[in-house]
């Protein structure tokens, strides 16, 4: 079982990059961590990590350890996870990563409805508008919006969002309505930088495109600040319908541009435990995309 345990701890040091991580990640002593991975190092006759001060880098047979193991790991865990589960309800916590915008785009009252489905299970939601280290937070599931950077994790697309301009109509009626694109540049553009967005953009309507630049004084990286922004009638931006949907619904926002279409926000559902996804974050990952699609 020591050498198994070995095994084990190398796969967390490689997942984590550092020796460090992996202890807080294992809840043991960063020697105990060093001492596994030496250990192991010594049973296979070979490097499986370069120490540096740049820094943990896995060797070719690192590399191919880690591959073979992780294989091992994940089969052994999904197994557990179907005799334990078998017949039972979810349980335990579940770790939640998501940009704050995904409290808009999926209303609480709906996570409301799905933890009462699950009494005996406890979540952490962390909602944070910068990256978060998944491994070394012990995420389960992470919600990411637009495009998906080459991680190697198991990613899984739960739907997709719909984008507009959206003002009020207090700085619109000061500004004048925008009837084609080319006309936002005269407007003064609150620029939401994330994943999927920024400054340039393309326009669609019945075959017609428009591909534009919407430089803005104001860049905002954190969603609460660009619907501050944009409510306090500063100028519009550029948004998931989700981001201003009970000012949309009052008409304290508006959407300008409607027969112009723009690539729509793709949601996904990130699993940064590999290839297993563990019961309770392929139910919250299933409640989420029904979320999305019964969204009107």
């Amino acid at each position: 079982m020591g050498k198994f345990a070995d095994y084990e701890t190398y796969a967390c040091v490689y997942e984590s990059g550092s020796f460090t991580a992996a202890a807080r990640r294992l809840h043991v002593g960063q020697p105990a961590v060093s001492k596994a991975v030496a250990r192991l190092e010594q049973q296979l006759g070979t490097r499986l990590m370069l120490r540096s001060t740049h820094g943990l880098q896995p060797t070719d047979a690192g590399q191919q350890l880690y591959q073979r193991t992780r294989r091992i790991l994940n089969a052994l865990a999904e197994t557990e996870a179907l005799v334990q589960n078998a017949g039972e309800t979810l349980s335990g916590r579940l770790r939640v990563a998501s940009a704050a915008v995904f409290a808009r785009i999926v209303p609480l009252p709906d996570l409301t409805a799905f933890m009462r489905a699950n009494p005996r299970l406890s979540v952490d939601l962390l909602l944070d508008d910068g990256n978060l280290s998944l491994i070394e937070e012990g995420i389960d599931i992470a919600l990411c919006i637009g495009e998906l950077e080459d991680s190697g994790f198991t990613a899984r697309k739960l739907g997709e969002v719909k984008q507009c301009v959206i003002g009020t109509p207090g700085y619109f009626a000061a500004a004048g309505m925008p009837q084609r694109p080319e006309d936002l540049l005269q407007h003064e553009m609150v620029i939401y930088h994330r994943r999927g967005g920024g400054e340039h953009w393309r326009f669609s309507r019945e075959g017609e495109q428009r591909a534009l630049r919407l430089p803005g004084r104001m860049r905002v990286n954190a969603a609460e600040c660009v619907r501050e922004l944009v409510l306090a009638g500063f100028g519009p931006t550029i948004a998931s319908e989700g981001m201003f949907r009970s000012e949309l619904q009052s008409g304290a926002a508006i959407a300008a541009l409607a027969d112009w279409q723009l690539p729509p926000l793709a949601l996904w559902a990130v699993f940064p435990g590999g290839h297993f996804v563990s019961a309770k974050a392929r139910a919250f990952a299933d409640f989420v995309q029904t979320a999305l699609c019964s969204e009107p």
